[in-house]
């Protein structure tokens, strides 16, 4: 690979670098917590909230996220409402606001199954216990219920963290000058079309191998007295 190309991508792509962390940080941390809402909803005897929150989970489950980007910043900008509604015009009429709304609407989506999944697994003898110990619902979830659901989902969770990662090259369609919207523009101004995406996916590769070192290590911390 010429030193020269990389001379000349490397810094470009680092500059697109930012902007995907940024697009992830921002769509996980409001994914996350959306997601948490989602199962909780899920799991209430709620008939209203439960099916909420089921159909929601299958129409962002079901759907392509390119689909969902496509429609978010360049269909919903003709509805009156959105038009006329300042915030909600504000957030779709950049396509970096844009991308990390349906970003984070997509990943709620999967970590709500994940994170139900987890809540699920942990054994009622354990909720009785705690009930009987006069601890209240939101005491008895915090200390009790979360930890427990986040050890058993957080491998799973790990992966839904790559994928969103992964999805935000999605984010050059609408615009967005991330890693792949610069590699992009450095393919048309080189025409070096291997080199430029070798480049990029080594860039995407290292985020993600960093990212399942992280992970493990989180694994690894809240198995540590299991594992002895």
């Amino acid at each position: 690979m010429n030193t020269e190309l990389i001379q000349l991508a490397v810094p470009v792509l680092a500059k697109g670098l930012v902007t995907t962390l940024v697009l992830t940080i921002v769509s996980v941390a409001i994914g996350f917590n959306l997601g948490l809402g989602l199962a909780l909803m899920r799991l209430s005897e709620n008939q209203y909230l439960a099916g909420f929150a089921k159909y929601y989970s299958v129409l962002f489950r079901g759907t392509p996220l390119l689909v969902q980007l496509f429609l978010f910043y360049y269909g919903l900008g003709q509805v009156a409402f959105i038009k006329h509604n300042a915030l909600a015009w504000w957030i779709i009429s950049d396509g970096t606001r844009c991308a990390a709304m349906g970003l984070a609407l997509n990943t709620a989506a999967y970590t709500s199954e994940i994170l139900r999944g987890g809540l699920m697994s942990i054994p009622p003898g354990l909720k009785e216990a705690a009930k009987a110990g006069g601890m209240s619902p939101f005491l008895r979830f915090r200390r009790i219920e979360f930890p427990l659901a986040i050890r058993q989902a957080l491998p799973a969770y790990g992966n839904e963290l790559i994928l969103v990662i992964k999805g935000t090259s999605l984010a050059s369609t609408i615009t967005v000058l991330e890693i792949t919207g610069y590699a992009k523009r450095l393919m048309s101004q080189t025409f070096a079309i291997f080199e430029i995406f070798a480049i990029a996916g080594a860039i995407y590769l290292v985020i993600n191998l960093t990212l399942i070192a992280a992970v493990r290590l989180l694994e690894w911390r809240l198995m540590r007295y299991e594992a002895r």
